[in-house]
């Protein structure tokens, strides 16, 4: 009997959380996209577990920070092109955060910006949102690792008795 392959472990898994979250967050009255994006950051983020969650979270909730400064200080002064101006410097700010350890995963910031911005603002829904597809991604990932072991396992024993 042929092994399953990681990816199709980790797909299986993932495609049942992500059914779950697409109901759950309906029916919380949540962003569904929002969560896909948390979730995306996590995995792209290129760790795993705790450290995963923080290079996910951390950007993440600095990136709805930075599109809720960019949207705040555009209202001030809604002149043609101020949107641009505190856009490019709010850019130029994620940029240079991304030095620090805790923000050092840029594209997580971005993620984080450009969802406020899709929320059109609503960071009382998004930041739950994100948070909730961070451990979304978390549990797929996880939850992944688990199934792939569990088969895997038992497909040793399965080729042992075939063997004999």
């Amino acid at each position: 009997m042929k092994k399953m392959s990681y990816i199709c472990a980790l797909g299986i898994v993932t495609a049942i959380l992500c059914g779950i979250w697409a109901w759950a967050s309906g029916a919380l009255g949540l962003f569904t996209w929002a969560g896909f994006a948390g979730c995306t950051t996590y995995f792209a983020c290129g760790h795993h577990g705790v450290e995963g969650l923080k290079k996910t979270i951390m950007p993440n909730m600095a990136g709805v920070i930075c599109g809720m400064t960019i949207i705040s200080l555009s209202g001030l002064v809604p002149v043609l092109g101020t949107t641009g101006v505190w856009c490019a410097i709010v850019t130029f700010i994620m940029c240079i955060i991304g030095k620090s350890k805790w923000f050092d995963f840029i594209p997580g910031t971005f993620m984080g910006c450009f969802t406020t911005f899709a929320a059109s603002g609503n960071w009382m829904l998004l930041v739950p949102s994100l948070l909730l597809g961070a451990l979304l991604g978390i549990s797929c990932d996880k939850g992944g690792d688990w199934f792939y072991k569990t088969v895997t396992e038992n497909n040793s024993v399965d080729s042992d008795v075939e063997a004999e």
